[in-house]
């Protein structure tokens, strides 16, 4: 197995494109867009046979002292269907990376409990002198519900709670426009966004955050899947934006992304038409399924109940851990992050 940097978009979005977990998080434009945002991406690769069988994008974050840490957002993928041995050489690669680059640890999101051979802990474990793995806080959604295009909407709308089937007729009947948004027309959204985050308590990244990720150019590649796609899509009654939806678009999957809506009009359902028009369009263009992309009964019980409503298979990933490779500068990051708390 040989270990490589990948160049190529095309390479790295049909291999994440084609995996089982189509997840954008890994595709070549997302990690575009975190280096718009001021980061520093590295696209390691393992290639057997001159094919690539996994890849990990990964997004360098600084710390204190010169130090930083690596984050591989809902990954690495690895395409299971090869038995490929002695994944390890790959962890090995990105520690070798992590050291050239003062990384104190990689940040990883896997897919299953065993990823490349290696048994991941289930509670949070003790630090120790010998720590190699830390379960830490989700930075990515650990449970989710997604949708399987494949069945008729007749199937899909009978699978939804009936009130939720009741509110998107009641949000037709109303006269609700859902549209996609057009050029110079991000403030409306980010004062949803806004609207939403004081009215739910959510926690907002900074407005250029958005409107970069909004901003990214797949023009060329209009109809490719293989080519991660960021649409914005509005929910109008009577001439005014009441909601808004990002969604991704990338391998066989839609991801709904954000959410927002305002406080005025939420008798007319606006959300819930908005998110069937949305289910109804990827499944028109022939994705197989639909990502809702985080559920919590606990953080977000309205959130929660409002993407249950509309049926769909729920996923749980093992969550978030920390390959620590410096044991000491671990230690000192992990007093520094329960101190933040208190300031």
């Amino acid at each position: 197995m040989n270990i490589v940097f990948i160049k190529h978009k095309e390479i790295l979005n049909e291999f994440i494109g084609n995996s089982d977990n189509s997840v954008f998080h890994q595709s070549w434009e997302w990690g575009e867009f975190q280096e718009k945002a001021g980061q520093k991406v590295f696209r390691l690769g393992a290639e057997d046979g001159g094919k690539l069988v996994a890849a990990a994008t990964l997004i360098k974050k600084p710390l204190f002292f010169g130090k930083s840490y690596f984050y591989c957002p809902r990954g690495p993928i690895v395409n299971y269907k090869l038995q490929i041995p002695n994944y390890k050489l790959f962890f090995d690669a990105i520690k070798d990376l992590a050291k050239q680059q003062n990384a104190i640890f990689l940040r990883f999101e896997p897919e299953n409990n065993l990823e490349f051979g290696i048994c991941l802990p289930e509670a949070d474990p003790p630090l120790a002198e010998n720590l190699e793995f830390a379960r830490t806080l989700d930075v990515q959604p650990s449970k989710t519900a997604i949708l399987n295009l494949s069945v008729s909407e007749e199937e899909l709308l009978k699978e939804m709670h009936p009130k939720t089937r009741y509110n998107i007729r009641l949000a037709e009947k109303k006269g609700v426009i859902i549209r996609e948004a057009e050029a110079g027309e991000f403030d409306s959204f980010w004062c949803l966004l806004d609207d939403t985050c004081k009215r739910d308590g959510f926690r907002l990244h900074g407005e250029k955050y958005y409107d970069k990720m909004l901003s990214l150019d797949c023009s060329r590649e209009k109809n490719s899947k293989e080519n991660l796609k960021i649409k914005l899509y509005f929910a109008v009654y009577n001439s005014r934006v009441i909601a808004a939806n990002i969604v991704g678009f990338f391998g066989d999957t839609v991801t709904y992304i954000h959410g927002a809506s305002s406080s005025e009009s939420r008798n007319v359902m606006a959300p819930f038409l908005l998110q069937w028009e949305t289910i109804k369009l990827a499944k028109c263009q022939g994705y197989r399924y639909y990502d809702f992309y985080g559920i919590d009964e606990k953080k977000w019980p309205g959130v929660t109940r409002f993407k249950r409503g509309f049926g769909g298979r729920e996923i749980s990933y093992p969550g978030t851990f920390d390959m620590v490779f410096e044991n000491k500068w671990y230690k000192v990051y992990s007093v520094f992050r329960v101190l933040r708390k208190f300031f």
